[in-house]
């Protein structure tokens, strides 16, 4: 199957070259050259324009950073819906406001374009193994047409609801990771302060109830000093940002969301935007002058 692909960031390059080695002809687009260099080096073919994607492709995959990015992708000047013919499948894996998906897809149906809304969990190493969590919203039988196709980029596929369903899953699953992060770090702060390694900490809790995929892949991190970014805080931001906007707009109170937002905003302030959010660990050293690891 020939597959449009545009946006290939941290996490649309890896997923990308999955298709590829499924064995999808793949038409591929993105602002930043050595990103598409590398992607055809895999074995995909360059278009020169977001609308020449949409003209090669009845299938289009978008992974971009945040609502107006796929706003402009697909309804802007010389967009998807410009090139893309009637019955053209648009899957927009972006992480994006639940309002936002359901105003593109407004957009798409004037069209005759067909979209669901299939943003990803698992960062950068997941989407290298091909195991991301995809949480998809849209028509059911949309989703089964392209279920195939997203499983060679996910071990799993879970169709939520209608369009925005999706983007407010993540939504959900953000707040819960962030708050984990937080609560890890809040942890292994203490066990330090206290004189207890957290090393032996991790050892004796992970297998309790306590114990979480987060902290699993988290805490070696927070151990190790070592902060380099599998998902970006300055991404985490903007979910958490989407999840308080959504939240205020069906009366849904996010007081924890809150809080770590302001942790997450005081690092950012402080040039750690770039850091993986594991990085939470450095508000904590902020207010204690200690690091966790050692």
């Amino acid at each position: 199957m020939k597959i449009g692909f545009i946006g290939l960031g941290i996490m649309g390059k890896p997923m990308s070259k999955n298709l590829i080695k499924a064995g999808h002809e793949l038409v591929v687009y993105d602002i930043v050259k050595e990103n598409v260099e590398d992607v055809v080096a895999a074995g995909a073919k360059a278009a020169g324009s977001v609308k020449e994607v949409a003209e090669q492709c009845s299938l289009i995959i978008t992974m971009l950073p945040n609502s107006p990015h796929v706003k402009t992708v697909v309804m802007g000047e010389g967009g998807i819906l410009e090139g893309a013919k009637e019955g053209t499948v648009l899957v927009d894996m972006s992480s994006i406001a639940p309002l936002a998906s359901q105003e593109i897809a407004r957009a798409c149906a004037a069209k005759g374009v067909k979209m669901i809304d299939a943003p990803v969990s698992g960062g950068e190493p997941k989407a290298i193994d091909g195991t991301l969590s995809i949480m998809v919203g849209g028509e059911k039988a949309v989703f089964d047409e392209v279920y195939d196709v997203l499983m060679k980029m996910g071990a799993s596929a879970v169709h939520c609801g209608d369009i925005g369903a999706g983007n407010t899953t993540k939504l959900a699953n953000q707040v819960i990771v962030a708050l984990n992060i937080a609560a890890v770090s809040e942890a292994f702060m203490l066990a330090k302060k206290a004189g207890v390694d957290p090393h032996l900490v991790f050892d004796a809790i992970k297998g309790g109830l306590a114990g979480s995929t987060v902290m699993n892949a988290k805490a070696p991190m927070m151990m190790d000093g070592n902060f380099k970014p599998g998902f970006k805080i300055d991404l985490h931001i903007k979910d958490l940002n989407n999840a308080l906007e959504t939240g205020h707009g069906v009366g849904s109170p996010l007081p924890l969301t809150a809080a770590v937002m302001e942790m997450m905003q005081t690092l950012k302030s402080d040039g750690c935007g770039q850091d993986d959010h594991s990085a939470l660990a450095k508000y904590y050293q902020k207010l204690t002058g200690t690091e966790i690891r050692g």
